[in-house]
């Protein structure tokens, strides 16, 4: 029994040297064939997409910035969130838009916003989408959007708004903040204008 198991290891061995081999060449050849059927160009565009989305939705949390206008507000601006306009140069869409108008004659003027635009090419502020106002002298507005220049001191509302004030409840179909040049102790005016509407409350 000896002898043919020692013949038939023999033989198992002889089989393996020759199979083993081949096996592995067999392997190698189908791990060339797989990497040759692989075109890495096919990979490129797919690089430039992600590249380009994010170009597209970049954007800065929470930032702050301020600045002087020409004739002396400082204009103070702040989001939740930023992000560049891919279609305008020098536009930046926000959420959640905050701007805060330190007027030279020591009023001032607070707007919140649910989204808006800064735009320094224009040197112009838009807020849009719901627009609440406050002001120093007492007066809290509501209106659909709001413009502000941001080289000179100009505010106007976006259509219509309602405001409650010290002289009551005013409806109106426009407001504006206008620089007044023939009085020096009240250079800016806060106006309502196109329809104006009051209903007078008098003080308790």
């Amino acid at each position: 029994m000896r002898p043919v198991q020692g013949g038939a290891h023999s033989r198992f061995v002889a089989w393996a040297k020759i199979l083993l081999p081949l096996a592995a060449l067999s392997l190698m050849a189908t791990l060339f064939l797989i990497a040759r059927q692989i075109d890495p160009e096919a990979a490129i565009p797919f690089a430039q997409v992600d590249v380009e989305r994010f170009a597209r939705e970049a954007r800065i949390g929470g930032p702050e910035v301020s600045g002087v206008t020409s004739d002396g507000t400082i204009v103070s601006i702040s989001a939740a969130a930023a992000r560049p306009d891919p279609d305008v140069a020098g536009r930046m869409t926000a959420d959640k838009l905050a701007a805060r108008f330190e007027i030279a004659d020591g009023s001032r003027i607070e707007a919140r916003a649910a989204s808006g635009t800064v735009d320094s090419a224009d040197q112009r502020l838009t807020l849009a989408d719901g627009v609440e106002i406050s002001t120093s002298t007492g007066y809290r507005i509501a209106a659909d959007g709001l413009t502000a220049g941001l080289g000179e001191t100009a505010l106007a509302s976006d259509g219509a708004v309602t405001a409650e004030g010290p002289p009551g409840r005013i409806e109106a179909g426009a407001m504006i903040v206008t620089r007044r040049s023939d009085a020096a102790d009240a250079p800016y005016l806060l106006v309502f204008k196109d329809g104006v509407k009051l209903v007078y409350q008098p003080p308790e």
